[in-house]
């Protein structure tokens, strides 16, 4: 029994030094120590022993049981520090590394547009207004001198919410010359961006949803020279110098008299192109003098004072700034073209 004892001793510390995994160990300790183990099962012998034997061979069993159990122990705790240093490597950051830079976008070539539109305005003393895309029928039309029967409170060409027509997606931007007018002392001079709705057909220069940058002046003495200057130099100041410029007469019920000013087909030279459906001018903008009775209605007297306002098509100046020749693209969010700006 001494020499199996012996035997087994040898066995399992060399099986016990070799072992790889906590898996493995705890399999050991099962075959060595477990309930049908081998030193179990020699304990089971001692029956067959003498009475003066039986004590010997108790102790030499627990000698050998203690070496194996102290043997356990050292061997899980090389075991958890291998597996420790394993995991601190495999999860170790080299900080000499140079890192991944995150992805940036840039801003949109609309907003890059609009942004040198307000630098101009501001440098010219203007203030930028912002307003609600949800109007009342009333400043986005009576308080604009377009009574009912105009054209453009027609069901086919504006959002409205309801059947008593009087909530509405608002159609133009000029609902914030009347806030303003409303709202702040004179003299005025304001710019007013933001989105409007209309029920337009999606082509090369329309869309249902585009953007609009109201501008207004009143003051004393205003006339339609200051107008065209203030509108040809802020072409220039966008286009370049010696952008090419027209005003067409025109008639908008909230200003009088009326223009529209065109500058020249950025994509033909003038000579005619799909980006321009022929006529070698692509309209930016409507504008004229402020109509004496939309002054009246906010409260302003119009024998002292006078004033312009202008309503530009954001995504078309855009295009003639970027040279983009169809509107579809600035919406349809290609990475491929926004990438160019």
């Amino acid at each position: 029994m001494k020499e199996q004892l012996a035997k087994i001793r040898a066995e399992a510390l060399a099986a016990l030094e070799n072992t790889q995994a906590a898996a493995e160990l705890d399999a050991l300790r099962v075959k060595y120590l477990g309930k049908k183990g081998e030193l179990t099962a020699v304990l089971k012998q001692m029956g067959g022993l003498s009475a003066e034997e039986r004590p010997k061979m108790g102790q030499l069993v627990n000698e050998v049981k203690a070496s194996l159990e102290a043997a356990l122990e050292v061997q899980a705790k090389k075991l958890e520090a291998a597996a420790l240093e394993t995991r601190l490597a495999m999860e170790a950051v080299d900080v000499t590394i140079p890192g991944s830079a995150p992805k940036l976008g840039h801003k949109h070539p609309m907003y890059l547009a609009l942004d040198e539109i307000k630098d101009i305005f501001i440098g010219m003393g203007f203030t930028v207004l912002d307003g609600p895309e949800i109007e009342l029928a009333s400043y986005n039309f009576d308080k604009l001198n377009a009574e009912e029967g105009h054209p453009s409170r027609d069901w086919s060409d504006t959002f409205y919410f309801d059947e008593d027509s009087w909530v509405m997606l608002r159609s133009q931007t000029s609902p914030m010359q009347v806030r303003a007018m409303e709202t702040m002392n004179l003299p005025i001079r304001i710019i007013a961006p933001g989105r409007v709705y209309r029920k337009d057909e999606m082509d090369a220069t329309h869309s249902p949803m585009f953007h609009q940058v109201e501008g207004m002046v009143i003051d004393k003495n205003v006339t339609m020279s200051d107008l065209k200057g203030t509108l040809n130099l802020l072409a220039e100041q966008l286009f370049g110098k010696g952008t090419v410029t027209r005003f067409r007469p025109h008639h908008f019920p909230f200003t009088e008299p009326s223009c529209e000013m065109d500058v020249q087909c950025h994509k033909c030279g003038g000579v005619g192109c799909p980006t321009c459906k022929g006529e070698g001018w692509i309209e930016i903008l409507g504008a004229g003098m402020i109509h004496p009775r939309v002054l009246e209605m906010a409260g302003i007297d119009p024998d002292k004072w006078s004033g312009w306002a202008f309503g530009m098509g954001l995504e078309r100046t855009a295009m003639r700034r970027f040279k983009i020749a169809d509107l579809r693209l600035i919406f349809e969010n290609d990475v491929r073209f926004l990438e160019q700006f």
